[in-house]
């Protein structure tokens, strides 16, 4: 028997536990850096009684450490903000109106009409991430992965890009936690060649530079160049931050390690190109929409989703081969701990009790959910899962 496709993936044995929208989710501070724009939206009066309708949405779920919204009139609520700033929206009323689901799915290829949000300035790798997905878009820059999340939910936004994965430093956990977390949905994803280069002010040669800054997972998959030129390093919230602190403060001995995109934007020379230790540098972006994507079979499709399993012996063998039974095929298998739940009880004997760690599961596969596999495999999951939910089925990026 097929499962039944809905608009909001899930399934969940346990009724008794209802979301609520987490008070601690908040959207980070607007400030202005020249040449960006941060949506401040954490405490925007005009937005609180969306926020609120959309907490009746929420489907159940039991593995959140979620608070309630803090009440209509806290007066730590204010008037929202967006920094004017050349290029970018420069109040609220100049926002394009929001766009209906049905004209999204309408919308032209190269992503013409689309607002994309990204964590991080202009320059940024999310932002050439955004751009890679839809050439014509209009990018909107936040100052924390949350704010990205909370533009989309708000209808500020129309899709929000953020990294996932890199092949060299891993899983950005963060990011898995805030998926599951918010009720968006993955309509598709992005694979970006990150090639790291040295930036300094013009006419200086890198031989000069004292000090580097950049992202501290920048400044670590550059460790040889760095070792061989003896700087220090100094951190900055992302790369092109670091561009940015480099072109406004202005000292010839400082650098930054950064995107050529960066380099053309602040006004900095690329004293050196390709730096980082792995010459092959992936990062992987998820594409987040409010609304699925109907999925289909006319090319290779992915399917996201995170589940937890009842406690026994050889459950989490059996759940992953509900997938080798049906030859599909895992890309990724990421777990996290429960916050509400970390420790798991179980009495089996007279001498007494274990405690166990309670895990969320992320699996990746490759299958559509318009394939009888993949709805086959999901509905044999079940019989072991306390907990399933579907983050979303998109197009595989085959192109890099």
């Amino acid at each position: 028997m097929a499962l039944k496709l809905v608009p909001i993936w899930a399934c969940c044995t346990n009724q008794q536990h209802c979301c609520t929208y987490p008070q601690s989710l908040k959207l980070g501070y607007g400030s202005r850096l020249s040449g960006s724009t941060f949506l401040n939206l954490r405490a925007h009066k005009k937005w609180e009684c969306l926020v609120l309708l959309s907490e009746t949405e929420r489907a159940i779920t039991p593995v959140e450490d979620e608070q309630p919204l803090a009440p209509p009139g806290d007066a730590s609520v204010q008037e929202a903000q967006i920094i004017q700033s050349k290029g970018f929206h420069r109040d609220l009323q100049s926002l394009p109106k929001p766009l209906s689901a049905t004209y999204l799915s309408s919308s032209q290829h190269d992503g013409s009409n689309v607002r994309v949000a990204y964590q991080g300035i202009p320059g940024a790798y999310s932002e050439a991430a955004a751009l890679k997905a839809y050439p014509k878009c209009e990018t909107v820059p936040c100052d924390q992965f949350e704010a990205a999340f909370k533009a989309v939910e708000l209808w500020l936004v129309d899709k929000a890009v953020l990294p996932i994965e890199n092949s060299v430093a891993g899983s950005i956990h963060r990011n898995y936690d805030l998926l599951l977390r918010h009720r968006l949905h993955i309509v598709g994803e992005v694979q970006l060649l990150v090639n790291h280069c040295l930036l300094g002010l013009p006419g200086i040669r890198k031989e000069e530079l004292k000090r580097v800054v950049s992202h501290p997972q920048a400044l670590e998959q550059c460790n040889i160049m760095l070792n061989e030129l003896g700087v220090a390093r100094l951190s900055s919230d992302d790369t092109s931050s670091a561009a940015q602190i480099v072109a406004s403060e202005g000292k010839r001995d400082t650098g930054a390690v950064a995107s050529a995109r960066a380099a053309e934007i602040y006004g900095l020379s690329i004293l050196a190109e390709r730096i980082q230790d792995d010459p092959d540098n992936i990062t992987r972006f998820l594409i987040l929409a409010r609304e699925p994507i109907i999925s289909g079979t006319d090319r290779p499709y992915k399917t996201s989703i995170v589940f937890t399993l009842e406690e026994g012996p050889g459950v989490l063998f059996k759940a992953l081969a509900v997938f080798a039974l049906r030859e599909i095929n895992l890309t990724k298998i990421e777990s996290r701990p429960q916050k509400k739940r970390p420790l798991r009880v179980v009495d089996d004997s007279n001498k007494g009790s274990a405690k166990y760690f309670d895990y969320l599961f992320y699996i990746d596969f490759e299958a559509s959910m318009a394939d009888p596999r993949a709805q086959y495999a999901l509905e044999h999951l079940q019989e072991f899962a306390r907990f399933i939910r579907v983050l979303g089925c998109y197009p595989m990026d085959t192109n890099l």
